[in-house]
C-alpha cells in the first residue's frame, strides 16, 4: 500500500459518503473505500486500477461528472497542475471538505497553503513521511477552463514557425527544453514509414516530424493525459494530424515502425525513475522494421550508449551540447 493511502486509511472514518480520489496510486485503496471513485491522468496507473475496479475509475484531464461528497487530491509534482486540480475540485465542493495528501519531501506543507483560497486549511495527520490536510470549501471558485490555462509559444524552425501549446503539469511547461531543442536540429534522414514520438509531452517533436515527413504516419505516445491533450492542441494549431496513444511503456506502440524518436522521461514525481527509458531501449527492436532506427536525446551523464549497443547494435553519437547527446541506432538484417 502506498504510504499516502495508508495515511488516508488512518482517517477512514471521515470518508463515509461518495468520495473522489484524484491522482490516486495503483494500490488497494479503492478496495478499502467502497464508496470511492478514482480519477487518474497517469495511463499506467489507470490501467492497473481499471483491471481491478472497472467503472469506478476514469482517465481524463477533467474530473468525472458524478456528484461526490468530498474529494482527496494526491499531490502532483507541478505547482501549476496542483492549482488547476484544486480549483477544479473545489468548484464542485461548496460547503464540503476537500483533502490534500502528499509526501513531505514532495512539498505538501507548501502545497497546503494553496488550500487557503477556499477556506481555513488544517492538518489532520502526519505519518509515513506524509501529511493529510483538509479545508471545508467556503469560497467555491468558478470551474476552471483548462484550455484558458494553456501557455502558447512559437518555435522558429528551419521549415517555418511551429506553434506549441502546453497545459499545466506537462514537461517543460511553456518553454522548449534544451534536450528537445537539440533533437529538433537532428531530425534529418529518417527512413520512410511510421514514426513514433515516444514520451511526446506537448507534441513538439511529433508535430515537427509530421511537418517534415508529411507522407509518414506519426504516432505520439505518452503516459500523461495532460501531455496528450497538449500534443493534440499543438497539432491542431499547426493543422497537422497524428495518432495518439496513452500508455506507460513502449509495449503499447505498434510494430513495423520506421523510426522511434524520443526525448525519453526519466523523472516521475520526486523520485528518479529510469524504467520507461530503459524499457524503451530494451524493447525498441521489437517495434522497429528492418532498417528502422532509434534516435533519441538524453542527458550525457546517463549511461544509455551501452544499453543501446546491447539491445539494438552500434550506437552513433550524432551531436552533443549543453549536457545532452543525440544517439542513433539502426536495425540491420
Amino acid at each position: 500500500m502506498d504510504p499516502r493511502s495508508e495515511v488516508l486509511l488512518r482517517q477512514a472514518g471521515l470518508f463515509t459518503g461518495d468520495l473522489l480520489l484524484a491522482g490516486l496510486p495503483a494500490d488497494d485503496l479503492l478496495a478499502e473505500l467502497p464508496r470511492a471513485w478514482g480519477w487518474s491522468w497517469h495511463a499506467g496507473e489507470h490501467q492497473h486500477l481499471l483491471a481491478r475496479f472497472g467503472e469506478r475509475c476514469s482517465f481524463d484531464v477533467q474530473a468525472p461528472p458524478a456528484a461526490f461528497d468530498s474529494a482527496v487530491l494526491f499531490l502532483p509534482k507541478s505547482r501549476e497542475l496542483t492549482d488547476y486540480l484544486l480549483q477544479a475540485l473545489a468548484s464542485r465542493l461548496a460547503g464540503k471538505p476537500l483533502y490534500l495528501v502528499g509526501e513531505k519531501r514532495a512539498g505538501i506543507e507548501r502545497a497546503a497553503r494553496q488550500l487557503a483560497a477556499f477556506g481555513k486549511p488544517r492538518k489532520l495527520d502526519s505519518a509515513r513521511h506524509c501529511q493529510l490536510w483538509r479545508v471545508d470549501v467556503l469560497d467555491a471558485p468558478d470551474t476552471p477552463v483548462l484550455n484558458d490555462l494553456a501557455r502558447h509559444f512559437t518555435l522558429e524552425l528551419s521549415d517555418g514557425p511551429l506553434q506549441v501549446t502546453s497545459l499545466p503539469g506537462v514537461f517543460s511547461h511553456g518553454r522548449l527544453d534544451l534536450g528537445s531543442a537539440l533533437l529538433l536540429e537532428h531530425l534529418d534522414g529518417l527512413p520512410a514509414g511510421p514514426l513514433l514520438d515516444f514520451g511526446c509531452g506537448a507534441g513538439v517533436i511529433g508535430a515537427a516530424l509530421k511537418r517534415r515527413y508529411p507522407a509518414s504516419p506519426v504516432i505520439l505516445l505518452d503516459v500523461d493525459a495532460f501531455a496528450l491533450a497538449s500534443s493534440r492542441l499543438t497539432l491542431a494549431a499547426n493543422r497537422l494530424e497524428a495518432q495518439s496513444i496513452a500508455a506507460d511503456s513502449i509495449h503499447a506502440a505498434p510494430v513495423g515502425l520506421a523510426a522511434i524518436v524520443s526525448n525519453p522521461p526519466f523523472h516521475q514525481g520526486v523520485h528518479t525513475d529510469y524504467q520507461a527509458s530503459e524499457t524503451l531501449l530494451r524493447h525498441a527492436r521489437e517495434h522497429l522494421a528492418t532498417n528502422g532506427e532509434l534516435r533519441l536525446v538524453a542527458n550525457s551523464f546517463l549511461r544509455y550508449p551501452p544499453l543501446i549497443e546491447r539491445h539494438l547494435g552500434h550506437c552513433q553519437t550524432l551531436a552533443s551540447g549543453q549536457g545532452f547527446s543525440i544517439y542513433r541506432a539502426a536495425i540491420r538484417q
